[in-house]
């Protein structure tokens, strides 16, 4: 492997993903790994040198951008109907400083009670189940689906428990 075959790699990786600079730098460092397994000889130290060098020029040329990136993966997620702890969570595994999610969700047009309504119709629980009886036999498991989806308990209950009659005009 070469310093030139490694931006190689880096640039065909970034022609299919979007990526966060902590993203990126592991998969180089994935790939240089995995090379070294096979060239005993090879030298690892040197490799990720030529990683950091191709990370720091490929910043500087906006090919990895984490603002860009967290905004690109808020709206996926806000379209998925996912809580602003599930976001935030997310976005900080992915590498991207807790500032900037937190900037980047709040200038988002987002509200979590219409988040966990779509969820739930999309789903068919709450208020969208089918029948009054289903909707009390699974309470505690949409209940469980709700909270795994990152919505706070409270805000849970109270669209849980929501008029099934009323639920189209409140929803």
């Amino acid at each position: 492997m070469t310093p030139q075959q490694l931006r190689e790699i880096a640039l065909n990786y970034l022609k299919r993903f979007e990526a966060s600079e902590a993203t990126f730098r592991t998969m180089l460092r994935r790939r240089i790994s995995l090379y070294a397994v096979y060239d005993k000889d090879f030298d690892k130290k040197e490799a990720y040198r030529w990683a950091e060098e191709i990370v720091k020029e490929f910043i500087e040329r906006k090919y990895i951008d984490d603002k860009r990136f967290a905004e690109i993966k808020t709206r996926r997620y806000i379209e998925n109907c996912r809580s602003p702890r599930y976001i935030l969570g997310k976005l900080q595994e992915k590498g991207i400083n807790k500032q900037i999610a937190t900037d980047i969700l709040e200038q988002q047009a987002y509200d979590p009670a219409d988040a966990a309504k779509q969820l739930m119709r999309r789903k068919k629980i709450g208020p969208y189940s089918a029948n009054t009886e289903i909707r009390r036999e699974r309470r505690e498991k949409d209940l469980a689906v709700l909270i795994r989806a990152g919505f706070d308990y409270d805000l849970a209950i109270e669209l849980l428990d929501a008029d099934p009659e009323n639920s189209e005009t409140s929803f």
